[in-house]
């Protein structure tokens, strides 16, 4: 059974988490991928960053319903979720948008485990990480041409 080594794309394209929201999309273009690895400034992988994460920047903000009692405003509903909502939908860095845990697979991780994490998480795209190094990346096309080889 192949590999993520096998199948992954050792040319990744990253980003730093204080890049543009700007050079972020730009990449999405230029490079034609569906998620990109965000590292710090060490060159380790704190977070991946989707297209998804991008377009949903751009969605309605749901205000969040409050009833007023004797001049206090209390929330009906998330107060936490909505603020990190209005950070989103302002954001100009990477690091404001990126999510934080990371799935990730070594590099001898077989396909089909792959392909079960990548459909119980939802996931499209993959690192793969060897001692905290980023080795390459795994989308949800690798899979299915590896799977395809068969």
């Amino acid at each position: 059974m192949p590999t993520a080594r096998d199948i992954m794309t050792t040319e990744v394209i990253t980003i730093k988490k204080g890049a543009s929201i700007e050079d972020l999309a730009n990449l999405f273009i230029e490079h034609k991928v569906n998620g990109i690895p965000v590292e710090n400034d060490n060159g380790d992988v704190i977070g991946m960053v989707t297209e998804g994460d991008l377009i949903e920047q751009n969605k309605n903000l749901h205000i969040p319903t409050v009833i007023a009692l004797f001049d206090a405003v209390i929330p009906l509903e998330g107060q936490k979720t909505f603020e990190s909502e209005v950070k989103r939908l302002t954001a100009s860095k990477v690091e404001d948008i990126y999510n934080d845990k990371v799935v990730s697979v070594t590099p001898e991780e077989n396909v089909q485990d792959i392909g079960t994490l990548m459909a119980e998480k939802d996931i499209h795209t993959i690192p793969v990480i060897e001692q905290g190094k980023l080795l390459g990346i795994i989308g949800k096309v690798d899979v299915i041409k590896a799977m395809t080889k068969r």
